[in-house]
């Protein structure tokens, strides 16, 4: 009847067209690179994107006196969205600020050792570094930062906002500051949703996942979208009505508003994205601490 998927912005540009075909709602619920639901109908995605989550951030700097008279970036060349986060999202809104940077440095994702590519951004004397990463890969960069005597902020997009990965950046990952769709300890429900899913990783051995990442809450809510959405629709699943009732939930989809851990009367805009908070994320004794947030734009 509809997907809760695909999962990353890789696999979303090569699903998006195929179910725009088939006639199915897909509802990805990490995929964070702008503009790829566009030229869809049947595209939709409970996720906020990169572009606009990283500005929230660098407006929480300015708000905070975060010195970032100057930046530099570094990033993943081989990883989808961390290539366009820092090729084209990342100097686009620094520009917008007005912060200086240089040309962008990359490393690949099996890279060992980032000592060269680190080096290279510090020659130029920057006050934070934008990292786009993987969690691994992040790691490995804070800790050459630290290790090169870098003092100033490491600041990211939702890439590698992953509250389970603290322990994989140590202490380098001290004062990092990154933005997340989801925000555990924000009310009631996101703490009862966060107790379950410690619980349920628990039972199952992953005794490690305690917080959920963005993803998991999006995805969680999704699952919950696509029901009222049938709801709203009627559907029934009969066989002989599968291909009407899948464009039903697409249409019922539209001008819906939807309650969730991610956040309450959730629409989506014109581009079938959701409209969701930022939450900006400091990295405080090893451990997530909320910094700054922001509420979700409106879809008028």
């Amino acid at each position: 009847m509809a997907i809760v998927g695909p999962f990353s912005s890789g696999e979303s540009a090569v699903a998006f067209p195929v179910g725009e075909r088939l006639g199915i709602v897909q509802v990805s619920t990490s995929a964070s690179q702008p503009g790829l639901t566009a030229n869809f109908s049947y595209a939709w995605r409970l996720t906020e994107d990169e572009g606009k989550q990283f500005g929230r951030l660098l407006t929480s700097l300015n708000r905070k006196n975060i010195p970032a008279s100057r930046a530099e970036i570094i990033y993943i060349s081989d990883e989808r969205i961390s290539n366009i986060t820092a090729t084209q999202f990342y100097p686009a809104l620094l520009r917008a600020r007005n912060i200086p940077f240089g040309d962008p440095v990359s490393f690949q994702y099996r890279t060992f050792d980032v000592a060269p590519q680190v080096t290279q951004i510090l020659q130029r004397n920057p006050q934070v570094v934008a990292l786009a990463a993987t969690p691994d890969g992040a790691g490995k960069v804070l800790r050459e930062l630290r290790r090169q005597g870098f003092t100033g902020r490491v600041i990211g997009s939702q890439i590698f906002a992953d509250p389970n990965s603290v322990e994989l950046f140590g202490p380098e990952g001290e004062g990092m500051l990154i933005v997340a769709g989801f925000w555990w300890d924000r009310n009631d429900a996101t703490r009862a949703f966060t107790r379950k899913y410690a619980e349920e990783n628990a039972r199952r051995g992953l005794t490690t996942k305690k917080i959920p990442h963005h993803s998991d809450a999006q995805a969680y809510d999704t699952v919950y979208l696509l029901k009222q959405a049938m709801e709203r629709a009627g559907t029934t699943g009969e066989v002989a009505r599968v291909a009407a009732e899948r464009t039903a939930i697409r249409d019922a989809l539209r001008g819906i508003s939807f309650t969730g851990v991610t956040g309450e009367n959730t629409c989506f805009d014109a581009a079938r994205d959701a409209e969701l908070p930022g939450f900006i994320v400091e990295i405080k004794n090893q451990a997530w601490s909320l910094f700054d947030s922001f509420p979700a734009d409106s879809c008028g």
